[in-house]
């Protein structure tokens, strides 16, 4: 068995021509057949993804199986070729943009999902309110969002075409929130210049403003403190702070 890549409570490995992503056992069992409800449902938007083969248990552990896509993340790609850095994160865009062009009815509210992880947040009474007011007043799409696009979840295989991976976050929303998350992501993972680039090159592509991203940031930031990544939250604190002072 071929170890790709260990998260918290998930190992993903290969098995021959398809690649499981296999959950500890004391993960949500709702959790896992979300995953594999939103996969099929991104799947017959006729994004490029990995074709969901299966959901089984093995031992006592979930699985979701799909088919291996042989090739190198962006990640791996930049980092190999610093240099076309630039020209990396321009492709990660048009697909994000690519994404955003689809429809997917049955998927997830993204705005439903925000107010619950709200509601979850440690933040007081008062912040809580003024998260849920904002997000309240910020207008409804129905765009797919893959929910946390990053330069590893985009694989180029060796003849130039692209998949785009893990679709555990997935809803159906409003654009700019999607490259809010993608925006702290990469102030997470590579810092606030990185980060600037991206939202910069979003915005130019999509002819977005940047304010309007910029709005949302607060919110995502909240519903994503309550994940598990202690080492994240006091920077996603940070960004929720700016509430305070709009």
């Amino acid at each position: 068995m071929e170890i790709l890549e260990k998260r918290p409570k998930k190992v993903i490995y290969r098995d021959g021509d398809y690649a499981v992503k296999s959950f500890n056992a004391d993960y949500s069992i709702s959790d896992v057949l979300n995953e594999a409800l939103n996969q099929a449902r991104v799947e017959e938007t006729g994004l490029p993804i990995p074709k969901l083969v299966e959901v089984r248990k093995k031992d006592d552990k979930w699985e979701i199986v799909m088919e291996y896509i042989e090739g190198k993340t962006l990640k791996q790609l930049i980092a190999e070729n610093p240099d076309k850095e630039d020209e990396y994160l321009e492709k990660l865009v048009d697909i994000q943009t690519e994404i955003h062009s689809k429809k997917s009815p049955l998927l997830n509210k993204l705005k439903d999902k925000m107010n619950r992880k709200i509601s979850e947040t440690s933040f007081d009474a008062t912040t809580r309110y003024e998260l849920h007011v904002r997000l309240d007043s910020m207008p409804k799409h129905d765009k797919v969002c893959h929910g946390d696009l990053g330069l590893s979840d985009v694989i180029i295989t060796n003849d130039g075409n692209y998949y785009i991976l893990d679709w555990a976050h997935a809803t159906q929303g409003n654009a700019s929130a999607d490259a809010a998350r993608t925006f702290l992501k990469f102030n997470l993972a590579y810092g606030e210049e990185r980060a600037q680039k991206y939202l910069n090159l979003f915005c130019k592509k999509s002819d977005i403003a940047k304010q309007y991203v910029q709005r949302w940031v607060p919110i995502v930031a909240a519903s994503q403190s309550v994940k598990g990544h202690e080492e994240e939250r006091d920077l996603l604190k940070k960004w929720v702070d700016v509430v305070e002072y709009d």
